[in-house]
């Protein structure tokens, strides 16, 4: 088998506790991304350095996540990993499914993953866990978590409850845990890598960024909206539900404001952010009544490259910044 990638002249690698820990070249995690992250995406972000991840949401059973892994091994011999949203989809027999599999990375969103790490022990499988401050980084650690993102106010779907921005949540967090910790939360582009090294991080997880690519596993007019998006162009929605998250701005998100502003029962609430409303938007485009998750580094984005060459370039970027900033020190 031959990997599908190809090395920088610019750069040849980062070196950092995630990319140790991870074992890739660049310190860049491409996020979860509900539905959308299948093996084309996250064979293409692995083969270029990064660290490419499956979405257990939207492959619900055993058979088409192996058969996604397989897939992903097809298209590079580089690490990936599989995304795990805890609370949200049954998940036991697709644990089963990364053991037999061996995959090198494992990442939990949301809930607490404690009893999935515990049951994973042992297996050489890399734990990563996103959080959205220093106290859930703290108790990640304690669970055996190996690496950790914190996710600020600024990412796209869920963002915790404490508006807690990257800024602020990545020195905070760097300095309550011993693990390596990554940076997420409005990160699209080399000067967000170069400002999260910066702050301390030891890498980023991006997703926003990830569904304008060329191998994301959703609908033309969706990654069009993340290229079209303007700063004010998403809202904050679920804080009702008490998981809070970040979407396009639409009808529909008007419509579940509404039904929060007038305190509608959490069943009412609940039956307007299900997977059918995701669906709408990933699956059939429809970006007025379908709920797009999305971060506000959609801003950011201008364009609709493949995955490895955003890698690339997000790296290049980031180096050239450094460079420059070093030699402002005499």
């Amino acid at each position: 088998m031959t990997p599908h990638s190809t090395t920088s002249e610019s750069v040849r690698r980062f070196e950092t506790a995630a990319t140790r820990t991870l074992g890739i070249r660049y310190p860049i995690v491409q996020g979860g991304l509900a539905r959308i992250a299948r093996a084309e995406l996250a064979g293409a972000v692995s083969a270029a350095g990064g660290l490419g991840q499956l979405a257990a949401a939207g492959l619900g059973t055993p058979e088409l996540l192996r058969a996604e892994i397989r897939k992903v091994r097809r298209l590079t011999e580089a690490p990936f990993g599989v995304n795990f949203p805890v609370g949200h989809m049954p998940i036991d027999v697709l644990i089963d499914v990364v053991l037999e599999e061996k995959v090198a990375v494992v990442s939990f969103t949301g809930g607490n993953p404690k009893p999935y790490i515990r049951r994973m022990e042992g297996s050489g499988i890399g734990i990563l866990v996103l959080v959205a401050g220093p106290e859930q980084a703290i108790k990640a650690e304690q669970a055996g978590a190996d690496i950790i993102a914190t996710v600020g106010f600024e990412g796209g779907g869920h963002i915790g409850r404490s508006d807690l921005t990257t800024m602020v949540a990545v020195p905070l967090v760097k300095r309550a845990v011993g693990i390596p910790v990554l940076a997420g939360g409005g990160i699209a582009d080399g000067s967000g890598l170069a400002a999260a090294l910066a702050l301390g991080a030891d890498g980023v997880e991006v997703g926003t960024r990830f569904i304008a690519v060329k191998e994301a596993y959703a609908h033309e007019g969706y990654k069009a909206a993340v290229v079209q998006t303007k700063s004010d162009d998403t809202v904050v929605i679920k804080r009702s539900l008490g998981t809070p998250g970040r979407a396009l701005s639409n009808r529909w998100t008007e419509r579940i404001l509404a039904a929060e502003a007038q305190g509608k029962p959490r069943d009412e609430v609940l039956a307007l952010v299900r997977a059918d409303a995701n669906e709408r938007a990933v699956r059939d485009g429809d970006m007025e009544t379908g709920l797009a998750w999305l971060g506000q580094s959609a801003a950011i984005a201008s364009d609709i490259p493949g995955a490895g060459a955003l890698v690339e370039r997000m790296a290049a970027e980031a180096r050239d910044i450094l460079r420059g900033l070093a030699q402002t020190m005499t």
